[in-house]
């Protein structure tokens, strides 16, 4: 059965990637990794799965926590962008577990200008994306774990927005091999975004060539329904202890988009008591003109009362010319 799930899983990647358009999706914000744990070791998390980011990179790893989880993660992008999200986790034991999380991206307040007032009219406008996310995990053995997310994805800038629902599909293997890792994952399949609001109301002449007909027509524009940008990850990831108080992990991850050519992400995190956390990892391997690379990062977990938990994580990610971004995380584990 195990073996039937994954070759659907590929077989489903397989036939939907067989059609590559570069740079022609809708909602490109979900394609921008979230947590700074996952972050500082350069997105190579799929295979990992083990806090509350899963919800993000691969749902199955959520009924392997042990314990509840909540997730806050903030991120300042370029041009005063920021990024938010938030998750939590319930462990329901042998019912596998349920979670929920949210993403929102805010791009500020922007100045609206016109061919006749390109110093702006006064007014301003904004623009905004938001993802709400509900998720089911399973382990069916003591191995081999499958999880889903049911997605709501909404676009807006000004008066008008787009709508669309998408579900997330995902596995997490142990193997008896060392205890190696294998995870994959399909994101955001679903349906196409088409914006749709009064800003597409114009007023057109139906021919200008014409003396005294109406030429304050209302009209409406329509727009064309673009793609969610459908990803497919496969991940490996090994612990290797050294002693009782130092753990390394070491993980890879191979991404296949619609959107965009393929690429391997690397990372690494050292562990000493599962307290002090330093974290490397670098991104986009092997993608022609990528602006990102090098991400780096640490956390600190301290126990505030018995079994009850704070992290504290940051990320650094560069991204050559275009600078570089940071993000924080504050978890809670019970």
């Amino acid at each position: 059965m195990i073996n039937k799930i994954i070759a659907l899983m590929l077989l489903t990647a397989v036939t939907v990637f067989g059609q590559t358009k570069v740079g022609s999706t809708a909602a490109p914000f979900l394609n921008v990794g979230m947590g700074p744990r996952a972050i500082s070791m350069g997105g190579a998390f799929v295979a990992n799965a083990n806090d509350v980011s899963t919800l993000y990179w691969n749902p199955a790893g959520a009924s392997r926590m042990e314990s509840n989880g909540v997730l806050f993660s903030h991120s300042r992008w370029f041009a005063d962008i920021t990024y938010n999200w938030a998750g939590s986790i319930v462990n329901l034991g042998s019912y596998g577990a349920v979670g929920l999380s949210v993403t929102y991206l805010d791009y500020g307040k922007m100045e609206v200008t016109t061919l006749a007032e390109q110093e702006g009219t006064g007014e301003y406008f904004s623009a905004q994306d938001i993802a709400l996310a509900l998720t089911y995990s399973y382990n069916l053995t003591d191995r081999f774990s499958l999880g889903m997310n049911i997605k709501y994805i909404n676009q807006k800038i000004w008066n008008s927005s787009a709508d669309a629902f998408a579900v997330d599909l995902g596995t997490l293997f142990i193997s008896d091999l060392y205890g190696i890792r294998i995870g994959a994952s399909i994101s955001n399949f679903g349906t196409d975004m088409q914006l749709d609001g009064k800003d597409l109301y114009v007023l057109y002449d139906i021919n200008p060539n014409i003396n005294g007909n109406n030429d304050q027509v209302l009209t409406k524009l329509k727009t064309d329904a673009y793609p969610l940008p459908l990803v497919f990850r496969v991940g490996i990831a090994k612990d290797i202890s050294i002693g009782n108080q130092n753990r390394f992990t070491i993980a890879a991850d191979a991404i296949h988009p619609n959107d965009n050519a393929e690429t391997v992400n690397l990372g690494g995190e050292y562990s000493f008591n599962e307290n002090i956390f330093i974290r490397a990892g670098y991104k986009s391997m092997f993608l022609t003109n990528s602006e990102e690379g090098l991400n780096l990062g640490f956390g600190l977990r301290y126990e505030v009362a018995q079994k009850i938990f704070i992290n504290l994580d940051y990320a650094y990610q560069d991204f050559g010319k275009l600078n570089y971004a940071q993000q924080f995380g504050v978890g809670i584990q019970f």
